[in-house]
C-alpha cells in the first residue's frame, strides 16, 4: 500500500499542468469568468439596479434663518439684561421698555410733533424719489461706460472722484445752489444712490461674452439689438445688486438730508430728539429706519428671485 501511494504522488508530481477534461465532468471555468468574479455577464452581481442620481444642489450656502432669529433675540436678551442690571445708564442705553413707550407715544403723536406715519411718509418720499430717479440716470449711463470707451473716459474720472466723498462734504454746497427746499434733499439723497448703480451697471456689461456677442454679429443683429438681448440681460444681476446697495446709502444719507430745515422726516426726528437728550426716542428711530431699510432690501431680494430665476443656479 505505501509503494502504490509514493508512486501515485510520483505521478501526480510529474504530470503536466494541463488537467485531463472527461465528456461527462463540468468544464472548468476560464480566467475571469471564476465563480465569484464580477466580471462575469451572469454574475449577480451584474443585474442590480444602479442607485440613484442624488439631486442638485447649489454650491450657495443656504440661509440659517431660524439661527438668525435665536441670534436676534439674544442680542435682545443682552440689551434687557445689560438696562436691566444697570451695567448702562439709561441715559446712554434706555431700556426695551422705554424704547416701547416712545415708539407708542411717537404713533399716537403724543410728544408734541406729527405722527410717526408723518415722519416715515416724508422719508419714504425723499428716499423713493431720489433713488428712482438715480436708478432712470444711473443705469444707462453705466451701460454706456460699460460698452463705449468714449464715455467711459468721459465720465469715469468725475465719478470715481466725488463717489468716496462723504455726503456732508458737498452738503453746504448744495445748499448754497438749491436753497433748504426739497430739491436739496433729494439731490444729495440722488448723488449717494447714483454712484453704486452706475458701477455696478458698468462692471455688469462684462458678463457678456465675445462669444454671444460675434454670435449676434454673424446673425445680422445691431448694436440696439445685441444691448437688448445680450448685455442688458448679462448685466441685470449686477444692476439689481447696485440696487441695493444704493438703496442701503439712501437711508443712510437721509439724516444729513433731513439736517436742512427739515421739519418732518424720520431723520429730523432723531435729530430733533438727541438735541433734547431723548435717546428712547433716537433708539425708536434707529430700528424704525432700520426696519423700513430690512423691508425694502428683502422686496429687492425678491425682485431678483422673480426677474433672474436661473441666475446662481
Amino acid at each position: 500500500m505505501t509503494v502504490d501511494l509514493t508512486a501515485h504522488l510520483t505521478a501526480t508530481t510529474t504530470t503536466p499542468a494541463t488537467a485531463p477534461t472527461t465528456s461527462a465532468g463540468p468544464r472548468p471555468p476560464s480566467r475571469g469568468t471564476e465563480v465569484g468574479n464580477p466580471t462575469d455577464l451572469h454574475h449577480p452581481s451584474r443585474h442590480k439596479a444602479l442607485p440613484a442620481v442624488a439631486p442638485y444642489r447649489s454650491l450657495r450656502p443656504r440661509p440659517v434663518r431660524w439661527w438668525s432669529l435665536v441670534f436676534v433675540a439674544a442680542w435682545l436678551a443682552l440689551w434687557w439684561l445689560a438696562t436691566e442690571q444697570r451695567w448702562v445708564a439709561p441715559l446712554f442705553l434706555p431700556p426695551p421698555e422705554a424704547v416701547l413707550k416712545a415708539f407708542g407715544q411717537a404713533v399716537r403723536g403724543d410728544q408734541g410733533g406729527d405722527p410717526l406715519w408723518v415722519h416715515a411718509q416724508w422719508s419714504s418720499l425723499r428716499v423713493f424719489g431720489a433713488f428712482i430717479l438715480a436708478v432712470l440716470t444711473a443705469v444707462p449711463v453705466g451701460i454706456a461706460m460699460g460698452v463705449n470707451r468714449w464715455a467711459q473716459a468721459l465720465l469715469d474720472p468725475l465719478l470715481e472722484f466725488y463717489r468716496p466723498l462723504p455726503p456732508l462734504a458737498y452738503l453746504p454746497l448744495i445748499v448754497i445752489w438749491l436753497g433748504i427746499d426739497e430739491a436739496s434733499k433729494w439731490l444729495l439723497i440722488y448723488l449717494a444712490c447714483f454712484a453704486p448703480i452706475a458701477l455696478a451697471a458698468r462692471s455688469g456689461t462684462h458678463n457678456a461674452t465675445a462669444e454671444q456677442i460675434n454670435a449676434l454679429r454673424s446673425l445680422g443683429a445691431t448694436h440696439w439689438q445685441m444691448l437688448r438681448y445680450v448685455i442688458i440681460p448679462a448685466a441685470l444681476p449686477d444692476i439689481l445688486v447696485g440696487l441695493r446697495i444704493a438703496m442701503g446709502f439712501a437711508w443712510t444719507t437721509l439724516v444729513a438730508a433731513e439736517m436742512v430745515a427739515a421739519t418732518q422726516g424720520l431723520g429730523q426726528m432723531v435729530l430733533n430728539a438727541s438735541n433734547f437728550l431723548r435717546t428712547d426716542i433716537v433708539v425708536m428711530g434707529i430700528f424704525v429706519i432700520g426696519t423700513i431699510a430690512l423691508v425694502l432690501d428683502a422686496l429687492l431680494r425678491r425682485l431678483e428671485q422673480w426677474l433672474l430665476p436661473w441666475h446662481g443656479r
